[in-house]
């Protein structure tokens, strides 16, 4: 049976502004990580998206290396977009990244216009399409100038095969620097991805403040700590979860399920539940509170966990008290 989104699905999602950019997002972003490789069930993968863009998720973000293996979630996707979505393209925010190893010899990693130009290339085959919304540099290239880096990502927008450029896992110094090098050539990079969570607090000690300064917008990934900030893992690590299959294929990083983080996990998940959240709402809502925040990507393996991660958009309000219960949990 053919596709037809939810008619309401406006309605209940927020959208926020990219810093000074005219692009909005959802508060709320699907990532196709680690669930939408060759290993995955398709039909799963279908219920995920689908899932979303009935709730207003307008963002799909994905990157050259995903899967697995590498390259793997951007067909995977091609092909629910082939069938699903191809309709609706113009309501759609899809980005990609490049940064990471991707092919043998000197121009399949880093940050060369070489590479950055070549790997867009490849994407765009392999998920079947003429241009994404947004082109991220995925990691900093210490041996490549960065104003090759910048005006790579300037020429694949004037070429037409990206709308917006952005960055990921910069440092305060490397974000606002590259956003100068942007400026000029007169393509403004309108959004950072950093890994943000209750756990992981490193934007704070600077990022934020220079995202502020640039006008560039913010999108954090991994704010669920890779499931660590859920219920999944309270009691201990489910035979069937992520963790058990893949730890140490990439799915969760070492030492995330250590004893400390998982207790904190518990005195995390009685606050939620006093303000009637899941755990994993209530680590989404938190990341939210913050008004430089443009949206939070989630990973989901099951449709229920994209409506739960939707639930915070009602509630991303606390209290000095609440914040402060946090901290005290956390420090």
């Amino acid at each position: 049976m053919s596709y037809i989104p939810n008619p309401a699905r406006y309605e209940t999602m927020e959208y926020r502004r990219s810093g000074r950019s005219g692009l909005q997002l959802p508060a709320i972003s699907v990532g196709l990580w680690q669930n939408f490789g060759e290993v995955d069930a398709l039909g799963n993968c279908r219920a995920i998206l689908r899932t979303a863009f009935d709730a207003g998720i307008t963002h799909f973000d994905l990157a050259n290396n995903y899967g697995p293996p590498a390259g793997a979630a951007e067909e995977t996707f091609s092909r629910l977009y082939k069938d699903d979505f191809r309709a609706h393209r113009d309501e759609l925010i899809i980005s990609t990244k490049a940064g990471y190893g991707m092919w043998p010899g000197p121009y399949g990693d880093g940050g060369s216009r070489k590479y950055l130009v070549a790997s867009l290339d490849q994407s765009l085959r392999r998920m079947g399409l003429d241009y994404v919304d947004i082109y991220y540099h995925h990691r900093p290239d210490p041996e490549t100038p960065l104003e090759e880096s910048m005006g790579a990502l300037d020429a694949l927008v004037r070429q037409g095969k990206a709308l917006y450029v952005g960055l990921s896992s910069y440092s305060p110094d490397e974000t606002r620097r590259a956003c100068a090098i942007l400026r000029d050539l007169g393509t403004p990079c309108v959004i950072h991805q950093p890994k943000y969570s209750l756990l992981v607090r490193t934007p704070e000690e600077g990022l934020l403040d220079a995202l502020a300064d640039e006008g560039v917008g913010c999108i954090a990934f991994s704010s669920l700590a890779q499931g660590v900030l859920t219920d999944k893992y309270l009691q201990g690590v489910p035979a069937d979860s992520r963790a058990a299959r893949r730890l140490g294929n990439g799915a969760i990083e070492e030492g995330q399920l250590n004893p400390e983080n998982i207790a904190k996990a518990r005195q995390l998940n009685e606050l939620a539940q006093q303000r009637g959240q899941s755990l994993a709402q209530m680590a989404v809502a938190w990341v939210l509170k913050d008004p430089r925040m443009t949206s939070v990507i989630i990973g989901a393996s099951k449709p229920q966990q994209v409506t739960d991660a939707v639930g915070a958009v009602a509630n991303h309000q606390f209290s000095g008290e609440e914040l402060a219960r946090i901290d005290a949990i956390l420090a």
